[in-house]
């Protein structure tokens, strides 16, 4: 092995930023009106700038400029000319339109998701595995309830904490955001449910938070499956009622064709109740609600057991990148840094 000191090569940051096209990201902010009275801190200079600070964590935008000051004597290799000072990036964060980052993102997914879902060994070979779409929400606590209104009751002291909810889209031989809206933490998850987003013949899994029978009806009618857990205490009536025994006189499976109805709709469904058994823990009942009436149980239990998928995206996100400040206190500020 090379004991050397020299290091040759480029770090992983200098990698990461070669995908990134300089004259077609400011077109990009220049389009979303964002270089309009900018001397010399660009769309892509401040893109590299919030990427450097999130990776390395930093909590203050006085860390950030000092960090870079440290480094100033590299940063030209990766297209920055002058250090930012922390007020100017405090007014690029207020004032650059989060619409342009989203825009980045979107062009970097659609030059990519072909290399994304080349992998088969670790997506799975099953065919409803492409045509499947997870969807999903996750809600990261802000300290001010003035920006994003919060969630839940109020506390009996002082005021409840405000909160911003990541509504996230993936393709399951993906596992990155396909679509990723923000709102505040107390819009309901349903909302994400479009049925013009969808696609025929796609697979839709989901929580029991999206339940919504004029969006199911929809989704029914554009030929798109969804699965679904079962919300407690709905009201239906059961039109067809069969159960799966094992050898040793048990449940395995009950499935039931019922129909829902609400005002004007009447939205016909399949319930499929299975016993869940993990290790360690107490067998329970669970309940999925679905709209496909041709697919084997099996393989409805194994769609909705693929939202781990979108669970684990998050729990890796928060945990590799936590969000405990923000730079800058405006809603633009904290979406771009999300």
């Amino acid at each position: 092995m090379n004991k050397g000191t020299h290091f040759i090569g480029q770090p992983v940051y200098g990698q990461l930023i070669k995908s990134l096209d300089r004259d077609k990201i400011v077109e990009m902010s220049r389009k979303n009106g964002g270089e309009k009275y900018v001397k010399s801190f660009d769309g892509y200079t401040h893109l590299l700038t919030m990427l450097f600070a999130v990776i390395m964590r930093f909590d203050s935008l006085r860390e950030i400029e000092a960090a870079m000051t440290a480094e100033v004597r590299k940063l030209h290799h990766i297209g920055i000319e002058k250090v930012p000072k922390r007020s100017t990036l405090s007014d690029a964060n207020a004032r650059r339109s989060e619409k342009f980052f989203e825009e980045v993102y979107r062009d970097l997914y659609e030059r990519n998701k072909g290399r994304l879902s080349s992998d088969s060994r670790r997506n799975g070979c099953e065919e409803w595995i492409k045509r499947l779409r997870i969807i999903d929400s996750t809600t990261i606590t802000l300290f001010s309830n003035a920006i994003f209104k919060g969630v839940g009751r109020h506390p009996k002291t002082g005021k409840k904490k405000g909160g911003i909810k990541v509504h996230s889209v993936i393709h399951a031989n993906e596992g990155v955001p396909c679509d990723v809206r923000f709102t505040s933490a107390a819009t309901n998850d349903s909302f994400m449910l479009a049925p013009s987003h969808y696609q025929h013949d796609e697979i839709l899994a989901m929580d029991r938070a999206y339940v919504n029978y004029e969006k199911f009806e929809e989704l029914t009618d554009r030929n798109v499956v969804y699965v679904t857990k079962m919300k407690k205490n709905l009201n239906y009536e059961i039109l067809v009622d069969c159960m799966d025994m094992n050898r040793d006189g048990k449940m395995e499976y009950r499935e039931q064709v019922v129909v829902f109805r609400k005002g004007d709709i009447s939205h016909i469904a399949r319930i499929i109740t299975y016993v869940d058994i993990r290790k360690d823990k107490q067998p329970k009942l669970i309940s999925l609600l679905t709209n496909d009436f041709d697919m084997p149980l099996e393989t409805i239990v194994a769609i909705y057991r693929r939202r781990w998928q979108i669970e684990s995206l998050f729990k890796q996100i928060k945990q590799n990148f936590p969000l405990r400040y923000f730079y800058g206190e405006s809603a633009n500020a904290i979406k771009i840094q999300i």
